[in-house]
């Protein structure tokens, strides 16, 4: 039975800040204040990647998003490849088996034909390589400089096979955290492109399907809750899910992989790489005695190679970090906009 509360009074004169965007403070607060009040349901009140629904005797797992990212075109991917890969990964963090696609495109007059061409051809492959496909969409044209070029919107859907329950709820004392590969790619080769920045070795977003890997790691452990660590990077994937479950998780700062030019551009760029974006990139909680045979599974794959055990669930709350020097210190959401626009 759904829940209703009344809804948050707004500040009067409030505006809609970039910070909204983040993943962090600021966006929590929009989604629990404003939307979930007014659309309050058992799936919608569970905050996870995509809502799993039941049709008819079939469980099904639905999610949408829209991307916004500046500029359309970065190392690695661009909008498209963002827009099809988000979507699936949204569905494989519910162990749904993602089969099918919609895209909206919003379009600004004067944007080059052979830009959307671009794109459209890359989301193409992209879907061909995730094994969806696209079924349904449509096509909006705005005024010149009312949409930065072209934004999509993208909807998927699949099925959960029977046996899969994932979810913040199942995560408890003594569960294991692992990382599916080294974080802050995206976040990164977005900014140096939008900043016209260079660096001696080019870094390229992670975005990938992370199907196959989702599929390696539910074959050979006990799984209880998968998370990609999209906007607000790692450590706010990892606040939410110890704000959802109660507990507390406890990870070594040392183990966390970063690629060494990644750490070094967000050391020139004053960026912390624990919540820089990532399109590549989950967080797996699993039981402790699976740790061994999940991370040979993960590593099989190119995109997992270098995944890694990061730490616990304790008794307590928060998120706790423990640095190579011996300290602990927690980890929160971001209160702004680290990198607005990055996703």
């Amino acid at each position: 039975m759904s829940s209703f509360a009344c809804p948050a009074p707004l500040s009067p004169g409030a505006r809609v800040l970039l910070g909204h965007g983040s993943g962090g403070t600021l966006s929590a607060d929009l989604v629990r204040e404003l939307f979930l009040p007014r659309f309050a349901s058992a799936e919608l009140n569970r905050l996870t990647d995509a809502a799993v629904v039941e049709l008819e005797g079939v469980r099904v797992a639905f999610t949408t998003d829209a991307f916004v990212v500046q500029p359309t075109f970065f190392p690695g991917a661009d909008i498209g490849v963002l827009a099809v890969n988000g979507t699936v990964n949204d569905l494989a963090m519910m162990g749904a088996r993602p089969s099918f696609l919609s895209a909206a495109f919003v379009l600004e007059e004067g944007l080059g034909l052979d830009a959307l061409v671009s794109v459209v051809d890359s989301m193409a492959a992209t879907a061909d390589r995730a094994g969806v496909r696209l079924v349904t969409g449509d096509t909006k044209v705005v005024e010149r400089g009312a949409a930065d070029g072209l934004y999509i919107v993208t909807s998927g859907i699949g099925v959960v096979p029977d046996g899969i329950e994932l979810g913040p709820e199942h995560i408890d004392v003594g569960h294991a955290v692992v990382v599916s590969g080294p974080v802050g790619s995206h976040g990164v080769a977005v900014m140096s492109r939008r900043a016209g920045i260079e660096f001696d070795v080019d870094v390229e977003s992670d975005s990938m399907s992370l199907v196959p890997l989702v599929d390696s790691l539910l074959e050979v452990a006990n799984v209880h809750c998968l998370r990609d660590a999209t906007r607000g990077g790692l450590a706010t994937v990892l606040c939410e899910l110890a704000d959802a479950s109660g507990c507390a998780i406890d990870i070594d700062e040392p183990r966390v992989p970063v690629l060494e030019p990644v750490r070094s551009a967000c050391a020139t760029l004053g960026l912390d790489p624990l919540y820089v974006a990532n399109e590549g990139v989950f967080v797996a909680v699993l039981d402790a005695s699976d740790v061994a045979a999940a991370l040979e599974a993960l590593r099989a794959h190119a995109g997992g190679s270098a995944a890694a055990l990061l730490g616990e669930v304790g008794a307590g709350t928060g998120v706790h970090l423990r640095t190579a020097l011996g300290v602990s210190r927690p980890l929160r959401l971001l209160s702004g906009e680290q990198l607005p626009r990055i996703c």
